[in-house]
């Protein structure tokens, strides 16, 4: 089946399967970097909005 479909592909049908087929690889990636992402980067990261402009790493440098 798959390769009858292949066979009676034009230009304008290749440009849609590969425009397809990158969207699927980037939508792949995207899942699996998010399955295998720490919980404590998360954590952080959800977290930098609600700190003040001077986070605790640079605080004792000012001191």
């Amino acid at each position: 089946m798959f390769k009858q479909f292949t066979e009676n592909i034009n230009a304008n049908q290749a440009y849609l399967l590969f425009s397809l087929g990158i969207f699927f690889v980037f939508f792949i990636v995207v899942t699996v970097m998010l399955i295998r992402v720490r919980k404590q980067h998360v954590d952080h990261m959800s977290n930098l909005p609600l700190q003040d402009s001077i986070n605790d790493s640079t605080q004792h440098l000012l001191s």
